[in-house]
């Protein structure tokens, strides 16, 4: 799988229009992660099902471009999608999770790591 660095205007495009949409439901699950004691919520996007995380939105649900599914950084290490001597970097890297959504952007040529800000209320 090819993991190109730059976020083409395709995937942003229909990734954008597609989070609008989800946010408040995405926003809420990163708090209710955070509430149960678990940092660093990841939004594993697809629009296939993949094994990462639990469903949270069903692309069909909201007639949406992208599966959504719920988890953490500790899923995504003991998963080795990001590697142990890679954590303190993710941590470095990641945003204020009340503010941008860590999504991880999973398709045929294309996976990364992606932080949107959350639409302002």
């Amino acid at each position: 799988m090819n993991n190109d660095p730059e976020l083409s205007g395709k995937y942003l495009g229909t990734i954008s229009a597609d989070f609008v949409n989800a946010a408040d439901t995405l926003k809420e699950a990163s708090y209710q992660i955070r509430k149960a004691g678990f940092a660093y919520p990841i939004f594993a996007i697809s629009k296939e099902v993949v094994p990462i995380g639990q469903l949270l939105i069903d692309k069909y649900s909201l007639q949406l471009d992208w599966n959504y599914f719920a988890s953490f950084m500790d899923e995504f290490v003991q998963r080795e999608l990001i590697a142990k001597e890679k954590v303190d970097d993710f941590v470095s890297a990641y945003k204020d999770p009340d503010e941008f959504c860590c999504l991880f952007v999973v398709d045929k040529e294309f996976t990364r790591f992606v932080f949107i800000p959350y639409p302002e209320d």
